[in-house]
């Protein structure tokens, strides 16, 4: 190789031309052209080139960039390069490496030499690996910076196999792996040894006051920690402990300034997972000896920074965190290697329990994790049966459980209980007095947030799931330290000169106790529920629990709503102590009736609050209760009757006591549960019935007129939701008709009451709709106009922006308010969106509960009611009404209703659907703005907002109507249509079996709609742009419908239906390949194609034509096409071969198929990189 110095001169200036900042544009680009062209001219003048500017004769910068030159030419070029050159290149690179191995050169500068020997051994090959291991072990023994070079050269090799590399793919990346694999014999030793040498070395050095000697050996232990933490990914656990690895970093661990260092190689080690190979015997044999190292410094660490210790420096801490991690992580993945030795796995749930005790909040978050994974493996799951009989592998792992589980004793669960209690509450939430008594402890702040902890909510999700886990695990301990703990509060609180200082600690506890409670009075747990001493202790525990929770008397309204918490958390134990509820209940209306109930101001919103938790504790206790609270209905009724007629009963709050009524009287069959719902709903019909308020207030002026009444307007309201809960909550649990012999009702017991309810609710639903449309909107007065706009709480769902505070019973206490306040547009907002939402859920919900909605009313004039301004209604209300009526009254139709209800229901939407979607989609993908009807009511400025919530409104809106296309090709709703498995095994269909598409009017929804024209061409028209539309989801539930339509075209002989699918449907679902949202369902799409062409293109030119229309497609290849699907009549290798065409067809231009090309092999990797990690 030989090389004029004038071209390593000109590569030299054009490196300071590109790198000089004075350099102007042309003269950097001069030069940048000029390196290219080295780049990629004559191999041998780069490698001389580079190979002679990085001599110490350059400048550093000059050298750098030769350095990356050369590898860039290892990477690209290198089989360009003779056998010959290829190994002098080696040894050349490997002198290299050894020229800049002086306490001169710059760190830069030996980084790139050993990445360049790391490119070598890379594409070298594991071959030629022994002779150029023999050069480096031999640099290694020179001295301390020839070692530190030749660790980093080892250290870059396995990570960039364990880290994704795209210049290592396929067969490469596998031999380099198996030559790394076949030669850790040499390398962990030659690791091994520099560890030992160089750490003596620095030891010694340092001992002699040689500073500068001691720190160069300091590195190349440093470096030598660097390279075993990149094979302790993925190499072979008991190799690592034969060649002295494991020991030699556990030796480390007492050393300050390599500790760290050390203990991220076990955090590693520690996550791999245990085989199931001849190796595990000595996996285990290292694992163990692993929990015991660990166990001893984690004993050493805890011992001298006990938990009421604060003096622990950063140092300390990051080491303590590593150390924390690596145990929880020998926890949860090889807890088996130990669970056989009670000494070594008791010394371990000892330590683990110092982390969880541990005053600094992010020990102990480490160890919570890990006793939430180990609770999670030992606790048998629910309903899970151990294996008896044999002594299988199951059997085995049940005892060494079992054995585990023992070991957390009553001692360990309470101290893990008592810190769980105290961690619950928020640093921000402390109370003043109570900080000076925490101490050091660090309690959850807002700043763990962006430490990837996730939120409090989330933490405090796991402390209560551990809470649960030890309260299923040792009941009697965890309800005694619960109760222990809530009555000293209670005192404390009753003793403190300020307690509502303490209303967020009692708050905390709550959680606890509704969480403890629940668990123990599941049912499934033994304890609960036998004549076992245990269970009777329990019973005693929560019975003087809540005779303390029931002698309480609080004065304060933020102290009775947590009083009202602690009631309702003792819901689940009612069920075994039937005898309370009674007092309960009592206890329940004596706080409700000393609130106030009367809203004046913002004052009294505590009250409120209150009153509102009070009224919907009754629901939990009479769900939790079951029967025992059957004998006190009549009581609860004429306390309810009692309050209404004094005016201390709110409607809102009746309907909530009420709606409690009725999950009482599920319990009680079917005679008590008529008897509640004309006893609730009696008085309501008396006044929903009447002529004179629908005569006075249902056209749009009366509905003005209306909204100036806030008390009507809000019993209005009212009456609409409590017919919501009682459709909702009525009906006949199967579990209790099977526990009877009382036959099923032959009629739901809402049945008899929706003659009277909907009617009313039509006409209401009539006006309330009318208000949007221009004629009536232009008249309304600005506080009924300004109310049509959004509220603020569906703004911020559509921006993905947090809720927005705001009273949890607005809607409920909005009739308390004085009569004389004038009504502001909020509120006559919230009631429309409530007359909405309620109102079309009874409709949607009557339709599911028998016939009789179908016959008691007229389709036409339904349908008048509900769509007559269809055109006005803004996206979200149609979204909203077709979620909650259309596709609850598609399913629920009878079929002999499909003919009067389906058509006059479906023709106008899918005519309105698909003018309203089409042209929002248009000027969405055209002019990069949905056209939407929605008010927002925001000032303008805010035109990016603005954009966001109309692109989300219009994409909410698609996959609705997109879920009602998906409902309608529903197998129930298309009983008399063949599986869509049928058309891929049939295969083409004998012309004499076609049958006429009128013969599935009456068994199949789909085929009852392509019946009747004027309802299925907008529908199919929205099908047909819905492929061409982005958005991925839509198209998923299209596809079903269209699936039923293609194969409703290969069985029936309509010439239209199946030209429609040969021609229009065919070119849509290949637009729709063009799309990239569509890549998740691509493949049904091809079979789709598959299934069009297969089946009619003997019947209809037209799928020849469409194929034959793309841009790159040939009749030759059409015609190879049909020959190798006539060769393979299996579907899948009809799909792929159906897959290519239309790749070949449109140039590689179907972004659909791509992007899952590309998430497939993406995946692939992502599988294949794990493998070989665990290997």
């Amino acid at each position: 190789m030989d090389v004029s110095s004038s071209t390593a001169s000109n590569v030299a200036r054009a490196i300071l031309a590109v790198l000089d900042y004075n350099s102007t544009p042309d003269t950097r680009k001069s030069a940048l052209e000029f390196l290219e062209s080295i780049k990629s001219g004559d191999v041998r003048v780069l490698a001389n080139a580079s190979l002679l500017l990085v001599k110490k004769e350059w400048s550093s910068e000059i050298r750098l960039h030769a350095f990356k030159m050369l590898q860039n030419l290892v990477r690209l070029r290198w089989e360009e390069l003779s056998p010959q050159e290829c190994n002098d290149l080696v040894k050349v690179s490997i002198e290299l490496m050894a020229e800049v191995a002086n306490a001169c050169e710059s760190w830069p500068l030996k980084s790139q030499s050993a990445c360049l020997v790391a490119e070598i051994v890379k594409r070298y090959g594991p071959d030629h690996w022994q002779e150029i291991f023999t050069l480096l072990a031999s640099l290694s023994a020179q001295g301390p910076f020839q070692a530190e070079l030749t660790l980093m050269t080892l250290r870059w090799l396995p990570e960039d196999i364990t880290v994704h590399n795209e210049d290592l793919e396929g067969v490469r990346r596998r031999l380099l792996l198996r030559g790394l694999a076949q030669s850790l014999p040499e390398i962990l030793p030659l690791l091994y040894n520099l560890l030992e040498r160089h750490f003596g070395a620095a030891m010694n050095e340092a001992g002699r006051q040689h500073t500068e000697s001691a720190k160069q050996h300091a590195d190349v232990v440093i470096a030598c920690l660097n390279a075993i933490i990149a094979y302790a990914a993925w190499a072979p656990v008991p190799d690592l402990a034969r060649y002295g690895i494991l020991s030699g970093c556990s030796f480390l661990l007492s050393s300050p300034d390599f500790r760290l260092r050390a203990c991220e190689v076990f955090k590693l080690v520690c996550l791999r997972k245990r085989p199931n190979d001849a190796s595990t015997a000595e996996f285990d044999s290292a694992v163990s000896n692993l929990f015991q190292t660990l166990t001893n410094v984690s004993r050493e660490f805890l011992t001298r920074f006990s938990a009421s210790s604060s003096v622990i420096d950063e140092n300390d801490y990051d080491f303590a965190e590593c150390l924390c991690e690596s145990m929880a992580s020998l926890g949860s993945m090889s807890l088996q290697c130990i669970s056989s030795d009670n000494g070594v796995m008791a010394d371990y749930l000892q330590q683990m329990l110092g982390f969880f005790q541990h005053f600094k909040f992010g020990l102990h978050f480490e160890a919570l994790l890990c006793w939430l994974s180990l609770m999670r493996y030992l606790l048998p799951k629910p309903g899970e049966v151990s294996s008896a009989g044999g002594v299988d592998s199951s059997s085995q792992v049940d005892s060494e459980k079992k054995k585990a589980l023992s070991l957390i004793n009553d001692d360990i669960s309470g101290a893990l209980l008592d810190v769980s209690f105290q961690r619950m509450l928020k640093k921000e939430n402390v109370p003043s007095g109570m900080a000076l008594s925490l101490g050091p402890l660090e309690l959850w702040s807002d700043e763990y947030e962006n430490e990837g902890k996730g939120d409090f909510s989330q933490y405090r999700s796991k402390l209560l799931e551990l809470i649960k886990h030890i309260a299923s695990h040792r009941p009697l301990v965890s309800s005694t330290k619960l109760s222990e703990r809530v009555i000293t509060l209670i005192r404390n609180l009753l003793a403190s000169p300020a307690p509502l200082q303490d209303v967020a600690v009692m708050e905390t506890q709550s959680l606890a106790l509704d969480c403890i409670v629940a668990t123990v009075f599941d049912g499934s747990n033994e304890l609960a529920g036998g004549s076992s001493e245990a269970h009777y202790a329990l019973c005693g525990i929560f019975q003087g629990l809540l005779q303390q929770l029931l002698s309480l008397k609080w004065n304060e309204p933020e102290l009775r709503k947590v009083h009202v918490h602690y009631l309702e958390a003792m819901s689940p134990f009612l069920k075994y102590f039937p005898d309370a509820v009674g007092n309960v209940i009592n206890k329940l209306f004596e706080l409700l009736t000393s609130l106030p109930h009367v809203v004046k101001d913002s004052a009294t919103s505590t009250s409120r609050a209150a009153r509102l938790q009070i009224c919907t504790s009754f629901i939990r206790i009479a769900k939790a209760a079951e029967k025992g609270v059957l004998p006190h209905m009549k009581g609860i009724a004429d306390t309810m009757g009692y309050m209404a007629k004094e005016g201390t009963l709110l409607r809102g709050e009746h309907n909530i006591l009420g709606e409690a009524f009725l999950v009482m009287a599920s319990s009680a069959g079917a005679q008590q549960q008529q008897e509640v719902l004309s006893w609730l709903l009696e008085p309501l019909s008396q006044q929903w019935i009447q002529s004179e308020w629908q005569n006075n207030y249902l056209d749009p002026s009366g509905l003005v007129r209306l909204c100036s009444n806030t008390s009507f307007m809000w019993s209005i309201y009212h009456t609409v939701t409590f017919f919501e809960k009682a459709l909702k909550r009525s009906g006949y649990r199967k579990s209790n008709l099977s526990t009877t012999s009382v036959a099923i009702p032959a009629s739901h017991p809402m049945d008899s009451h929706l003659s009277w309810m909907l009617p009313p609710l039509l006409k209401l639903l009539r006006v309330v709709h009318a208000l949007w449309s221009p004629s009536v909107c232009q008249t309304l007065p600005p506080e009924v106009r300004a109310a049509l706009t959004m509220t603020d709480a569906e703004r911020n769902s559509l921006l993905g922006e947090p809720k927005t505070k705001s009273s949890k019973g607005a809607s409920v206490y909005a009739d308390s308010l004085d009569g004389t306040q004038e009504v502001k547009a909020e509120d006559i907002r919230n009631w429309f969106k409530g007359i909405r939402e309620s109102g079309y859920n009874v409709l949607g919900l009557s339709t599911t509960i028998g016939r009789t909605f179908f016959t008691c009313l007229d389709a036409n004039y339904v349908a008048m009611a509900l769509m007559e301004n269809l055109q006005w209604m803004e996206f979200r209300h149609l979204r909203l009404f077709i979620h909650s009526f259309v596709i609850r009254a598609v399913k629920s139709c009878p079929k002999d209703m499909w003919e009067p209800w389906l058509r006059v229901i479906l023709h106008p939407l899918f005519i309105h659907c698909q003018q309203a979607l089409g042209s929002s989609w248009t000027g969405l993908l055209h002019e990069g703005r949905a056209k939407v009807p929605d008010s927002f009511g925001v000032q303008s400025g805010s035109d990016m907002k603005l954009e966001v919530m109309e692109e989300n409104l219009l994409r909410d809106l698609t996959r609705e109507i997109a879920t009602l296309f998906l409902t309608m090709a529903s197998p129930s709703l298309n009983k008399g249509v063949p599986s869509p498995e049928y058309s891929t095994h049939v295969g083409r269909v004998n012309m004499s079996t076609l049958t006429d598409l009128n013969a599935f009017k009456s068994n199949s929804i789909v085929g009852f709609l392509l019946a009747h024209k004027s309802v299925a061409l907008p529908a199919l028209q929205i099908c047909l742009e819905v492929f061409t539309w982005t958005e991925g989801d839509a198209t998923t539930r299209v596809c079903s419908f269209c699936g039923v339509v293609v194969l409703l075209a290969i069985l029936t002989n309509n010439v239209e239906l199946r030209e429609f699918v040969a021609k229009d449907l065919f070119s849509a679902v290949i637009r729709g390949l063009g799309v990239e949202s569509n890549a998740v369902k691509s493949s049904d799409l091809v079979n789709m194609c598959r299934e069009i062409f297969i089946n009619l293109c003997d019947r209809d030119p037209a799928p020849r034509q469409v194929l034959l229309s793309l841009p790159c497609l040939t009749p030759s290849d059409l015609h190879a096409f049909e020959e190798a699907v006539a060769k393979h009549p299996s579907p899948t290798k009809q799909k792929q071969l159906m897959g290519s065409l239309l790749m070949l067809g449109t140039g590689n231009n179907l972004k659909a198929l791509a992007a899952q090309k590309n998430l497939m092999l993406s995946q692939a990797r992502q599988k294949l990189e794990q493998l070989k990690v665990n290997q």
